[in-house]
Order: C-alpha cells, then sequence, then structure tokens
C-alpha cells in the first residue's frame, strides 16, 4: 500500500517510475542505513562494461636513464580505460609492437588466453620483453575493468609491503665499498647485494689465468665455460678478503648477496664459491649460464653458499626443471622476461616445495609495480631487486602510490584498481629516448602470419 500511494496517481511513465523508486528508497532506510547506500555506487566502475571490453589500440613511448632504457606500452579499448605494461630494460619497442595486430579487438580481461596465443613470440632474456609488457597491460586493464588491485586476482596477498634491494655502485677499495653498503642499510634496506667480480684481482699477478688476448670486462658474447679464464687459489682467496672487508662495514647480521663474477669457467665457481663460505652470503647469483642444468647442480652440490639463477629464463618449464634437480637454492625470474604477472606467480608456486622466490627488476615504475603484485600474491617470495633508487626523479614518473616508491628499503602494496599507477605525462615527457608520447602505431595494425605451431 505505501508503495501505491508513493505514485500519487502516476503509475506509468516517468513520474510512475520517480514515485516508485522513492518508495523503493524509503523502504530500503529500513533496511540499510544511509551511508551504506550513498556508498554503494563508489564501489562500482561506470566507465567500463568488461563482456565488452574491446583492444583497440597499443602505443608506446620510451624511457631512457632510469638508470636502463624502458620501452612502456599502453594498450587502449573502446570503453576509454588503457593498461600500462613495460618490455624488458635494454631490450626493442619492437618485441611488442609485433605482436599488435594478434590482439586487436580481443577482450583484454581473456588475460590467459591471449597469452597463450602470444607466448610463442617471446624467447630467453629480452626476447621475452614484448610477451611479458602486454600480459602486465592486460591485468592492469582487467583490474581497472572489475575495480580490483591485480594482487586480488591472483588470489589475494600475503603482504602489504615487498622487501627491497638496492644495486650499490662498485668501488675496488673493498672499505669503501663496504661504507656504500652500510649506507644501504642505514637507508633502512634489510637485504643486501654487491657485484664481485674476477676484475677486483686482474692485475694481481698470480689471481688468474687466462689468454692474452681476453677480456674479463664480459662484453663477450662467449659463454663463461669457453672463455679460458680461470680464477687461481690466490685470486679467490683474495676476493674472500674482500668480501671479509665489506662483511666488517655492514656486520654479518644482514643478508648479503653477491652477482656478476664474470665469465670463468665451473671448476673456478667453485673454488671461489668455498673461499667465500665462511661470509654466509645470502646467495652467489648468474655463476654459469642458467640453461646449463647439470654444471649448475655441480657447483650446488659443491659450494656452501645458496646457488641463484633465472633473471633471463623464459616461462615456468625451465624453472620446474631447475627446482626439480636441486640445481638451484633460489630462484630469481625477472617478471619483465618470465612471462608476466601470472606466468611468474605460478613459478613461485610451483617451486615452493622447498625453494624460495627472488625477483629481478632493472626497469620503470610501470615493470615495478607489476611485480610488486606479483610478490605480494605469491608465498614464498624473498627479496624485489632495484636498480634505481638514486634515480633523483623515478619515482616522478608515475602517480597514485606511496612516494619515494622504494621508502626505507621497502614498496606498498597500492590498492587501487588495476596496478594502481597512473603515468605523470609531464615527467616521462623529460626522459624520453626519442620523439613521441604514445604515438600512432598504425604500421602495425595488419601484420600477420600463420602463426600455428602444428599441422
Amino acid at each position: 500500500m505505501a508503495l501505491k500511494s508513493a505514485g500519487a496517481g502516476k503509475s506509468e511513465g516517468t513520474g510512475g517510475r520517480r514515485g516508485f523508486l522513492k518508495g523503493a528508497a524509503a523502504l530500503g532506510a529500513g533496511f540499510w542505513a544511509d551511508d551504506v547506500l550513498e556508498a554503494l555506487p563508489q564501489n562500482v566502475n561506470t566507465n567500463s562494461k568488461p563482456s565488452s571490453l574491446k583492444i583497440t589500440d597499443l602505443r608506446v613511448c620510451v624511457i631512457t636513464r632510469a638508470p636502463m632504457t624502458c620501452p612502456i606500452i599502453r594498450i587502449d579499448t573502446n570503453q576509454g580505460i588503457y593498461g600500462l605494461g613495460e618490455v624488458r630494460d635494454g631490450a626493442s619497442k619492437t618485441y611488442a609492437l609485433m605482436l599488435k595486430s594478434r590482439i586487436l579487438n580481443e577482450n583484454p580481461c581473456n588475460v590467459d588466453r591471449l597469452f597463450r596465443k602470444i607466448k610463442q613470440f617471446g624467447g630467453p632474456s629480452r626476447q621475452g620483453g614484448g610477451v611479458c609488457a602486454i600480459e602486465m597491460a592486460l591485468w592492469d586493464l582487467a583490474g581497472k575493468a572489475y575495480n580490483v588491485p591485480v594482487y586480488q586476482m591472483l588470489g589475494g596477498k600475503f603482504r602489504d609491503r615487498i622487501r627491497c634491494y638496492a644495486d650499490t655502485t662498485e668501488s675496488e677499495d673493498p672499505k669503501i665499498y663496504g661504507q656504500r653498503l652500510k649506507a644501504r642499510r642505514d637507508q633502512g634496506f634489510t637485504w643486501l647485494k654487491m657485484d664481485l667480480g674476477v676484475d677486483l684481482v686482474g692485475n694481481v699477478p698470480g689471481a688468474v689465468t687466462k689468454p692474452a688476448d681476453v677480456s674479463l670486462l664480459q662484453r663477450e658474447t662467449t659463454e663463461h665455460m669457453f672463455t679460458g679464464i680461470e680464477l687461481t687459489q690466490k685470486g679467490a682467496e683474495l676476493m674472500g678478503d674482500f668480501v671479509a672487508a665489506v662483511r666488517e662495514q655492514v656486520g654479518m647480521e644482514i643478508p648479503l648477496s653477491a652477482d656478476h663474477f664474470g665469465h670463468i669457467g665451473v671448476n673456478s665457481c667453485i673454488r671461489l664459491g668455498k673461499a667465500l663460505e665462511k661470509y654466509n652470503l645470502a646467495w652467489l647469483e648468474d655463476m654459469i649460464p642458467w640453461q646449463y642444468t647439470d654444471l649448475l647442480k655441480r657447483i650446488n652440490d659443491a659450494v656452501d653458499i645458496p646457488i641463484l639463477t633465472g633473471e633471463d629464463i623464459y616461462l615456468k618449464e625451465p624453472f620446474l626443471e631447475l627446482c626439480r634437480t636441486h640445481a638451484v637454492d633460489i630462484i630469481h625470474p625477472d617478471l619483465a622476461t618470465s612471462g608476466g604477472i601470472l606466468e611468474t606467480k605460478k613459478i613461485g608456486d610451483a617451486a615452493e616445495l622447498g625453494v624460495p622466490m627472488a625477483m629481478h627488476f632493472a626497469g620503470s615504475p610501470v615493470s615495478c609495480f607489476a611485480s610488486v603484485h606479483c610478490a605480494a600474491a605469491t608465498q614464498n617470495f624473498l627479496v624485489l631487486e632495484n636498480h634505481s633508487v638514486d634515480v633523483p626523479w623515478w619515482s616522478d614518473l608515475v602517480d597514485g602510490v606511496e612516494k619515494p616508491i622504494v621508502n626505507r628499503g621497502f614498496i606498498t602494496v597500492p590498492e587501487k584498481p588495476g596496478l594502481g599507477i597512473t603515468l605523470n605525462e609531464e615527467a616521462v615527457r623529460q626522459h624520453l629516448l626519442e620523439p613521441g608520447y604514445f604515438e600512432p602505431t598504425p604500421q602495425w595494425d595488419t601484420e600477420h602470419s600463420h602463426d600455428r605451431l602444428w599441422s
């Protein structure tokens, strides 16, 4: 009876509907408080209808000196929302652009299906950059469409803050290097990493054996085992002394990882590892190329320091083999190579039976926050790399998140939809490698081939 009287004789047309809604609101007030009714529309994304969302464009801009070159992609849609992704640091924007025609007119919320459609065009290291950039952007779009952060779509989060370690400028003087690492600790970092190359002892007589025309500076494309560079026992002990001096500065309590040893052979890796055991390093990284599983296991079996690799591995299968054979103690995917957000989450989950996951990262805040969401949603995550804490404008590249992004050694997980960030156009334009801020790319609209991998 109350609803009927509210219509006041206007049972049809606009007036009747208005009366009905007023009556319904009055009735609803008996069940919900006014502030609850007012909050309901705020939790609905009225700018997107996920079921009819379509990709209409893919554009790029390239940031430089961040400190790496970072191609950023933007995937546009028919509903005005867009997704951001990033091609792996130092890679070409073409890796993403060549895939544009394969995702146009697709629904970006079908993230896994589209990833499986394009993943054949990725590969190890920078070759995986285009596939991963698109995968990141698809998750950003899906989160915006459904009005939830990416980590929530992965099953929720295990942590509110992501622990980071920072790259630190080298010095041939271990006391100076130790002071720089101690400064990182004083900044709030709870995990440290140092480069520890054989070039530190390259000029010491009797420390390194190598052919006269071979460089120690890791510029060659020859894989480690084929360079002829070997570290002597004297050289290994000197490098141990170097780490001892660093440990005196930073203490034994904080985890300290080591990387960039040089292109030395397997026996030299073992010799060096044994010389470093007493300093309790958190891991020895990429001692030889990742694909030599049996040789990595040989090193791992001989050295009582965790062995780690993975930043150049594409897709989960090689990680599973490393874990199955106990060739490494820790895996180290770079989300911009390993297959993107979901694939990296799968990698971490698969390794969880006994192997923790650290994450490599050396790009812009776009790839950073893709890694942050993945790390938040992966239980066996340890720590995330960041190469940019000394780049003063790095945090300015995006808005919508806490600043500085890396604060006292941690990044706060965003709660906004998608990756939780927007680009600061003014800041990005100041740091472009080449002219053009997300210019049209129609030349990539119709690139086509018969992509099926089987007959």
